[in-house]
């Protein structure tokens, strides 16, 4: 499966079983498997309500690292119900962290979860002007890096990069949301975000806290099917 998701050169890749009324579900980089991918269960989700079970409202996935997770028809949208995680205050930052984002420790805030360092910095700008240093960054592993900030036209605007994992910075990533959107519905004191990532792709996630879930909300747009033979 490493190979395939090698081949594919995506940030990650899917790979779904039948099982029972579910999909077995893992998720793999061109390095190696990943605990929980946002991204590629939202296009499973997809691939399983509009081209294998049109007539399913919801799919429902077992993970071997978090339980079930669900993606279900909302309107236009696709709506993901993921664990929430809750960031903490970081001890002992590696200064590495700092160097590889070329940010001083005091401008900043950081939080760490699920081996991610969570960044809050002051402002958009900051978040766009971003020129990360892989080499340091991938250093930090098994840790990712997410970086967020309150957004000009959002409620919030993020990055990530995961070189240590294959992924020097990741177009959209619903996992990182799964601690953003407690975090900033804490500081922002509502429940529902809407959120952008600011990779050269982009993308938009509306977000919502439920106890100890987040409902991840999106659009997905098929681009290519056919078939692998191995």
């Amino acid at each position: 499966m490493r190979k395939v998701a090698a081949e594919n050169n995506l940030s990650a890749t899917a790979f779904l079983v039948p099982l029972g009324n579910r999909f077995e579900i893992r998720w793999f980089t061109a390095l190696c498997e990943l605990k929980l991918c946002g991204h590629a269960t939202f296009a499973s989700g997809y691939v399983v309500l509009n081209l294998l079970h049109p007539e399913l409202e919801a799919a429902t996935f077992a993970t071997r690292h978090k339980g079930d997770v669900s993606v279900r028809r909302d309107t236009d949208l696709c709506a993901m119900d993921f664990p929430a995680l809750f960031p903490k205050l970081a001890t002992n930052v590696p200064a590495k962290l700092f160097e590889g984002l070329d940010i001083l420790p005091k401008s900043c805030e950081v939080l760490e979860v699920n081996e991610t360092y969570f960044v809050v910095v002051q402002n958009q700008v900051i978040i766009q002007n971003l020129q990360p240093k892989s080499e340091l960054l991938q250093q930090l592993h098994p840790y990712a890096v997410s970086v967020s900030a309150p957004g000009d036209a959002t409620d919030i605007v993020s990055r990530y990069f995961a070189p240590g994992y294959g992924i020097p910075e990741d177009p959209v990533t619903g996992s990182a949301h799964c601690a953003l959107t407690p975090y900033w519905s804490r500081r922002l004191g509502r429940s529902r975000l809407h959120a952008r990532q600011l990779s050269a792709r982009g993308g938009e996630l509306w977000c919502e806290i439920e106890g100890d879930r987040v409902i991840l909300r999106g659009k997905a747009v098929l681009t290519m099917r056919g078939s692998l033979e191995i």
